[in-house]
Order: C-alpha cells, then structure tokens, then sequence
C-alpha cells in the first residue's frame, strides 16, 4: 500500500500561490517590492529614478505585482503611488503557507 498522503487541496490557494510566486520570481520585481517596503507608499516617479527603469518597464513590473495582490495602488492628479499590501504578503510568508507545503503530523515554521 502506498504511503502517500492525500490532502485535498483548495485550487483557488493553489492559483493564488502561483500567481503570487511568479510575480517574485523576477529579480527587478524584488527589487521593486523591497523598494516599497522600505519606503512606504512611493510615486511611480521616484521608483523610476531609484532603479534607473524607463517608465512603460516598471509600469509593466507594477502591474504584476499588483495583479499578483502583493501592492496596492492609488491615483492623484498626473502620479501613481504604489504600496506593498501588507495583508497579503503576511499571508504569502504565514503559517498559512506553511500549513500548505507540510502535512499535519510535521512542525511548521
């Protein structure tokens, strides 16, 4: 008999996970997100200057991230400020996660 233990797993988690992984799997998205965390909420302005990325580059960066729900964003008159959300990427570094890469019986994080 087979010692392989099944879990059903909840695929909304599983796409979410992903989406948010493949976001981070980009060196200058990284950056991106370290910038942010850093500073706080920080115009599109200022992100350009600090990586030295040509703007249509970091916007197509940004919308990742914000797709993937690891930033927030808000409008103000002709500039973009742009934020880390916090409630998501404790989520992404929680025992949550953890929870889902081992089974019941181990430890976690």
């Amino acid at each position: 008999m087979s010692h392989i233990k099944t879990t059903k797993i909840d695929l909304p988690d599983v796409a979410t996970y992903a989406k948010q992984f493949k976001a981070l799997s980009d060196p200058i998205r990284l950056s991106v997100l370290h910038l942010l965390a850093m500073n706080g909420k920080s115009c599109v302005c200022d992100l350009e200057e600090l990586l030295d990325l040509p703007q249509s580059k970091l916007s197509y960066h940004l919308k990742i991230l914000l797709n993937a729900g690891l930033i927030q964003k808000e409008i103000s008159k002709t500039w973009s400020y742009y934020w880390v959300d916090e409630e998501k990427t404790n989520e992404l570094l929680s025992d949550q996660f953890c929870y889902f890469l081992k089974s019941a019986e181990e430890d976690c994080c």
